[in-house]
């Protein structure tokens, strides 16, 4: 079947379609869009940044703009969409638009590699794309300029903040490209892109050994990486019932397919910890491809959503053609690479209990880079503290086990403890007892179990109004009187 979606309002239609065919390669290739460069294929340094435009149930009849990796996104994730490049934004003339011309008079280019994903991001942030609320270093934290010339391109952003988009018409015409899926096949190779729940887990029933793909920001690197043939894949992004979002009294509900992008403003209002930790998760190009239930599902013991969503106590529904069912989220987890998911499963979606009025939480993202990278550790602490002691304990880790993991022997320590910093240190020695982390690249088992009972004193700190990282300290200064 043909894939079918808009490039600046023209038609383009594609035959025989390679299910990992990636859309960078079919525009400098076979559109001979050059513009968008490759630099890095694998979604961390923004120079393929294209704009690609949806209807979606989350935005009604409006057509949600989103800067994404053209590096890693697969041809049949763009049915039924809009796609803008950077050749989209000049005029017919060559003209440039306000953005480009920012650019060029602030000199913000160098080398010039970057500068299109630049534009292309900036772009987004202009017409109102996922996330054009974040400030403009937030929205620039997925592209990389290799010159470091960012003060002139941050300044280029800051001048031009608002650009009129024409999109009239332009959600019927995308509805009436994508609304009924598509499916396709190149020799033993097939791809499905159901659009509905029923028709997801009847592909499934047919073929449970398929390779279920999201927003493709793990999974493209298998292939553009790590080399790989994937043979029969089911691309799940456009499945309207797992993109919803449902925020109630109890707690959060967020669909599989919802993007993180379009989480983080209900996470953040869930707890300040988990807007914070989703800010800083990956740039803003993955946060816009990457789904909820893909960073669950792919069960990696470095993703930063699940020790977050296991200490708050978060349960994970899973879907087939047979029914439902639903399990605590630690549970998910069985060993490395290995997943309580059996053949024809989906995760479809994951509740958040709403945290209680004397719950005493810290999550907190450890990374060599600050911005756009893997965690060493991330850990999540919620406790229950009532007159002054500990009545339960939810801890979690991820990157100190094969799994993200609860860590049992310090929650017994801190449960029925004195919230004091002497129960704290108690409970950051039992991590001992926990894990056994490993050495690699981003830290040793020594720093990794070090930097995780830093997170306990941390929180103890931060109940006592004491700053706890620089960030903290900044924001104090700006507070303090001057004079």
């Amino acid at each position: 079947m043909t894939v079918a979606f808009l490039l600046d309002g023209e038609d383009v239609r594609i035959e025989e379609v390679d299910p990992t065919a990636t859309l960078l390669d079919h525009l400098r290739y076979r559109l001979r869009r050059t513009g968008t460069k490759e630099g890095c294929a694998e979604g961390d340094c923004g120079a393929c940044t294209v704009l690609v435009g949806e209807t979606t149930a989350l935005e009604g009849d409006a057509v949600q703009w989103r800067a994404v990796n053209a590096c890693i996104q697969f041809l049949p994730m763009l049915h039924g969409k809009a796609l803008m490049t950077v050749e989209s934004l000049s005029k017919p003339d060559g003209a440039l638009n306000p953005l480009q011309k920012a650019m060029a008079e602030n000199g913000s280019s160098q080398c010039g590699f970057c500068t299109p994903g630049f534009v292309m991001a900036l772009q987004g942030r202009a017409i109102g794309a996922l996330g054009h609320e974040l400030p403009v270093t937030d929205a620039l934290a997925g592209n990389l300029c290799r010159c470091t010339g960012y003060g002139p391109i941050l300044a280029a952003g800051r001048a031009v903040t608002a650009l009129a988009q024409d999109a009239a018409g332009l959600a019927a015409r995308l509805r009436a490209l994508g609304e009924e899926g598509a499916s396709g096949e190149v020799g033993t190779r097939r791809w499905f892109a159901p659009r509905s729940r029923a028709a997801l887990a009847a592909i499934l029933a047919e073929h449970p050994e398929a390779r279920i793909v999201a927003g493709a920001t793990d999974v493209a690197l298998w292939v553009t990486k790590g080399l790989r043939d994937l043979d029969t894949l089911v691309f799940v992004g456009d499945v309207a019932d797992l993109r919803t979002i449902s925020e109630t009294e109890a707690g959060l509900t967020l669909g599989a397919a919802v993007r993180h992008a379009e989480a983080h403003p209900a996470l953040a209002r869930l707890h300040p910890d988990l807007g914070e930790l989703w800010r800083r998760f990956a740039g803003l190009q993955v946060r816009s491809a990457g789904t909820i239930g893909g960073n669950i599902a792919n069960g990696s013991p470095i993703g930063d959503g699940p020790p977050a969503l296991i200490a708050l106590g978060a349960t994970l529904t899973l879907g087939s053609a047979k029914g439902t069912r639903t399990i605590p989220l630690e549970d998910y987890f069985l060993g490395y690479g290995q997943q309580d998911r059996a053949p024809g499963e989906f995760v479809e979606s994951v509740f958040i209990p709403r945290p209680a009025p004397d719950a005493v939480i810290h999550i907190a993202k450890l990374s060599r880079r600050f911005d756009s990278d893997i965690s060493a550790v991330c850990g999540a602490i919620a406790l229950t503290v009532r007159e002054g002691t500990i009545t339960a304990a939810r801890v979690a880790f991820g990157g100190m086990a094969a799994t993200p993991q609860r860590a049992s022997a310090c929650e017994a320590v801190l449960t029925g403890a004195p919230f004091t910093m002497a129960t704290m240190e108690a409970g950051a020695a039992a991590l001992h007892e926990d894990f056994t982390p490993l050495d690699d690249v981003r830290g040793s088992a020594a720093y990794r179990l070090r930097a995780a009972g830093n997170l306990l004193r941390r929180l103890y700190l931060r109940e006592q109004g004491q700053a706890i990282s620089v960030l903290d300290v900044g924001a104090a200064e700006e507070d303090a009187p001057h004079g």
